[in-house]
């Protein structure tokens, strides 16, 4: 099945379809956000054979996420405190491809056993902890904005607008060296031809299938402590704890079963959990809303929504064809405060929010809507690493 056929270009079509006829997929889906990606399309969902496994079919931002703290505090904050707002964005978040931090909120994360549980994990076990609290480059991005809820639409919280922070960021360097290095053992034990070599899979009941699958969800839980570590810190400065956290990762692999009863290995490359119940949030653009949805369990979907709007064009086509301009008065229509970034995150390299939506009635309900406006991303300088 595909979700919003008419917003999605050939070569993630195309590269789904490769997907789709590998010996070991099940079933698949692609989201309305998709586009071309590494083996399976971002915007894929790939179920696989219970005990294989595909890295690039994760992705490389290994647990890449969204949070988002709700406060008992009016939207028009972000207008009347906007200098204290960005003032905190500034003094707790890091951003750049060598971003490290000095100071912690909560490392107890690192007492976690499985730090030890392999050679690999044990290497970047370092690393991993210099970069807690730190978002990377890319569409990575801390943002206040404004929160509208309807009534009843979320527990606890009457209907009305509120200052929330968003945070996008994944499992960073530690993610992303675990991503190559077990990618390129299964390129070499998986032979495939050209078109699908990075579809290549692990064998679960191997070594290296369940050294992945115990670095991967470390990389979660890490992705997950990474996403608490800003937030708290800017609660703390803050003063106020939030009074709801919603998150959830969209490049992680999860075992789950098809509505037949089948157990899979249930691939989400840019896609967001939306299982029945489920809560999560797709983000727009910078300058675009995004949504905390409720997923429906649509089974035709396998239980999937899309991540975000979703490029609609390269980075490349981005600096080649757009004006800064226009580019910047479009965040002064929307009365955007941006921080760092470039021309290649600009809100028209990306496909329209409400069309994406309203391709995925059957999949997610919505439940309220965010609007930025105090954004921050990497400097334009650093290499785009999502």
């Amino acid at each position: 099945p595909v979700f919003g056929k008419e917003h999605i270009e050939t070569g993630a079509l195309g590269q789904m379809n490769t997907a789709m006829k590998l010996p070991i997929t099940v079933a698949g889906a692609l989201m309305p956000d998709a586009h071309h990606g590494y083996g399976l399309p971002i915007g894929g969902v790939l179920a696989t054979r219970i005990d294989t496994i595909i890295p690039y079919a994760v992705g490389v931002d290994i647990a890449c996420r969204m949070c988002l703290s709700i406060f008992d505090l009016p939207a028009e904050v972000v207008d009347t405190d906007k200098d204290k707002l960005k003032a905190l964005l500034g003094e707790h978040t890091v951003f750049g491809m060598g971003g490290v931090v000095k100071s912690y909120h909560d490392a107890s994360f690192f007492d976690h056993s499985d730090w030890n549980a392999t050679k690999v994990i044990r290497s970047l076990k370092n690393k991993a902890y210099t970069q807690l609290g730190t978002s990377g480059t890319g569409n990575h991005f801390v943002e206040w904005g404004e929160l509208t809820v309807t009534d009843g639409a979320l527990e606890g919280i009457p209907a009305g607008s509120y200052l929330a922070l968003l945070s996008h960021s994944g499992s960073r360097g530690f993610g992303g060296s675990i991503a190559n290095h077990y990618s390129e053992i299964a390129m070499k034990k998986t032979k495939l031809p050209h078109e699908a070599k990075h579809l290549a899979w692990l064998d679960m009941n191997t070594e290296e299938g369940q050294e992945y699958w115990i670095a991967m969800n470390l990389a979660g839980e890490y992705a997950s402590a990474n996403h608490h570590e800003i937030h708290n810190k800017i609660a703390s400065a803050l003063k106020l704890e939030p009074v709801m956290r919603i998150e959830n990762h969209h490049n992680f692999a999860w075992k789950e079963k098809l509505a037949d009863g089948t157990e899979v290995m249930v691939h989400r490359k840019g896609a967001t959990p939306a299982g029945k119940g489920v809560l999560g949030i797709i983000p727009g653009s910078m300058s675009t809303p995004g949504f905390v949805v409720r997923g429906k369990g649509e089974e035709s979907s396998i239980n999937s929504a899309s991540h975000g709007a979703g490029r609609l064009m390269s980075r490349s086509a981005a600096f080649k064809t757009l004006d800064k301009a226009v580019i910047a008065a479009n965040l002064v229509d929307k009365r955007i405060t941006l921080i760092g970034s470039d021309m290649d995150e600009a809100p028209m390299v990306y496909k329209d929010i409400h069309a994406v939506m309203a391709a995925q009635t059957d999949l997610v309900e919505v439940l309220a809507s965010f609007q930025p406006r105090i954004v921050k991303m990497a400097d334009p300088k650093e290499r785009p690493e999502d």
